[in-house]
C-alpha cells in the first residue's frame, strides 16, 4: 500500500539523467500487468532524445513536463495481438499504472499522459514516430527524479462503495 498512497503525478524534474537499469525496472514492471487472455498487446518507446521530448510537449496540450523530464516512455498497443476486442485498452491501463508504482520503488517520479482515445493525439503521435498501422499510441509516462515533493494522499471514500446492490 506504501507505493499506491506515495504515487503521485510529478510535473517538475531534476535534470540528473535516468539509469538504464531504472528504465528496464518500469519496462519489467509494465510488462507483468494482466492482460485479457493473457494477450500482452503492448510496445514501448523509450525516449530520450531532447528534441523528441520537446517536440511532444510542443505539440501535446498537456505534456509540458517533457521539457524538463529526462525520460518518456510511450505506451502503444499491438492490434495484431488482440485476442478480445476492444480489452487492449485495460491491458495498457494496467500496464502504465505498473510502471507508475514501480517508479515510487525507485525513487523516481513519473505522471501519466493521456493520449488514447483522443484522435488528434493519437494521429500526431503515430506520425510522430512513423508508426505501423496496427500500432496505436495509448499512454506517455514522464519519467525522472523528481524536482517536488507531495504529500501522500488517502482518497478512500466509503460512499462510494455498494454491496450486491446500487
Amino acid at each position: 500500500m506504501q507505493e499506491i498512497f506515495k504515487r503521485r503525478s510529478i510535473r517538475k524534474y531534476q535534470s540528473k539523467p535516468v539509469e538504464k537499469e531504472k528504465i528496464d525496472e518500469l519496462l519489467r514492471a509494465a510488462m507483468a500487468a494482466p492482460s485479457a487472455g493473457n494477450e500482452q498487446p503492448w510496445h514501448y518507446i523509450v525516449i530520450d532524445d531532447r528534441n523528441i521530448l520537446n517536440n511532444i510537449a510542443n505539440t501535446h496540450p498537456h505534456a509540458a513536463m517533457l521539457k524538463e523530464a529526462p525520460v518518456g516512455i510511450l505506451v502503444c498497443g499491438d492490434l495484431t495481438k488482440e485476442k478480445y476486442e476492444g480489452f487492449w485498452v485495460q491491458d495498457l491501463s494496467a500496464a502504465t499504472q505498473n510502471m507508475l508504482l514501480q517508479a515510487v520503488s525507485l525513487g523516481l517520479g513519473t505522471v501519466w499522459i493521456g493520449v488514447y482515445p483522443n484522435e488528434t493525439r493519437v494521429n500526431e503521435l503515430i506520425k510522430m514516430f512513423n508508426l505501423p498501422a496496427n500500432i496505436i499510441p495509448f499512454s506517455i509516462v514522464a519519467v525522472g527524479y523528481p524536482d517536488e515533493y507531495k504529500d501522500e494522499v488517502d482518497r478512500f471514500d466509503a460512499s462510494r462503495i455498494h454491496y450486491n446492490k446500487w
